[in-house]
């Protein structure tokens, strides 16, 4: 695929950020005698993550499978493993295939994802370093979901959310003492489409959920993961 790439100077540096609680802070409190070798040995993965913007403002979200091994039932843009792979990718996960000269893009920054991310769930099993990418594309989204066909393997949902909701995600920051500056007037519930058993049905989902921040104990919950939420401030500011 060919598209017009619009290049930006960044706002900031070029370096991986990561959340105030992330483990790699801590690592070195633990003896290395702690660590199992085949976690020492496992090295950082590289990654790209696609924030997909329909020309009508709206952001496409995942839900990540109940079955994936990490981050299950946590809302991500679609991407795995610079911008080829993550075209290959978001055919892959959402069926969608963008034409050359319907999108343009560019690099929004770098993030350090660590699972588990909090070291009260245990020592570090994965470690990524996401690059996120911005497509615009010149389609309106219900123009894009009507040739959508997700991954179930590994999307349980998604949904496009408006700029004001993703403003209210991005101001819950993960590990911070209080919220932002978050929106007041916010729909009650947002429309996701669920996928299960080859089908796919619409319903409705508390819109405090996608506002859920990372718990500091315990199970984790249903939310939009810290990158994700890095990743739209960055989108909120290339909007000016």
């Amino acid at each position: 695929l060919q598209c017009r790439h619009h290049p930006a100077v960044p706002s900031r540096p070029l370096s991986p950020q990561r959340p105030p609680f992330c483990p790699a802070k801590r690592l070195a409190e633990q003896p290395a005698t702690a660590i199992p070798a085949e976690l020492r040995g496992r090295g950082v993965a590289a990654g790209v993550a696609v924030l997909l913007q329909a020309s009508t403002g709206h952001i496409l979200l995942t839900r990540r499978a109940p079955t994936l091994s990490i981050f299950p039932n946590v809302w991500v843009p679609p991407g795995e493993s610079l911008l080829d792979v993550g075209l290959r990718e978001l055919e892959e996960e959402t069926g969608l295939r963008l034409e050359a000269g319907t999108f343009s893009w560019r690099m929004l920054g770098l993030w350090e994802s660590i699972y588990p991310p909090m070291l009260s769930r245990g020592l570090p099993r994965r470690h990524h370093i996401v690059t996120y990418l911005l497509l615009l594309s010149t389609e309106p989204h219900q123009q894009l979901e009507a040739r959508m066909c997700p991954s179930e393997s590994e999307v349980s949902a998604y949904a496009w959310l408006e700029p004001p909701v993703l403003e209210a995600i991005a101001a819950t920051e993960d590990g911070a003492e209080s919220l932002g500056n978050v929106p007041s007037a916010l729909p009650a519930t947002i429309n996701i489409t669920e996928l299960r058993a080859g089908s796919s049905s619409t319903t409705q989902l508390p819109t405090a959920t996608f506002l859920n921040t990372a718990p500091a104990e315990g199970e984790d919950v249903e939310r939009v993961s810290t990158g994700t939420k890095f990743a739209l401030g960055l989108w909120l500011e290339s909007l000016g």
